[in-house]
């Protein structure tokens, strides 16, 4: 897999509760909730490709802890890879979506997420305490 065709997102967890951005583009995908994140560029390493996009997008500096399953599937050949990560400075603040929401276990479905986030949001789910009861 070439770095051209490789996608990073960080799943921000804070206090039991996760982080979703809603997508402010393309079209196709404006409203659509999604993990922070994006492309790597050539070259780039994926965890410090992932910190980037989180500055750029968040501005907030992270800490990756570890991976989300493997590689998600995209639209277009892209393959997704996803990290848990903590703010380690900053308060997130939504820099290039439309909007910021942080889910509880039960609320994780209260968002349209985009379709290829479903299975990560469904895996997540299964690692985050459920203090809804």
């Amino acid at each position: 897999m070439t770095d051209a065709r490789l996608v990073v997102g960080a799943a921000i967890v804070e206090g039991g509760r996760l982080l979703a951005a809603q997508r402010s583009g393309p079209p196709a995908m404006r409203g659509g909730w999604e993990f922070p994140g994006g492309k790597v560029e050539p070259g780039e390493d994926e965890r410090a490709a992932l910190v980037r996009e989180c500055a750029e997008e968040l501005g907030v500096q992270v800490v990756l802890g570890g991976r989300v399953g493997g590689d998600w599937p995209l639209q277009d050949g892209y393959v997704m890879h996803v990290w848990f990560a903590t703010v380690a400075a900053g308060a997130p603040r939504p820099l290039e979506h439309l909007a910021l929401r942080w889910l509880e276990p039960h609320e994780l479905y209260d968002v349209p997420w985009l379709p290829a986030d479903l299975p990560v949001v469904a895996a997540i789910g299964k690692l985050l305490p459920n203090r809804s009861g």
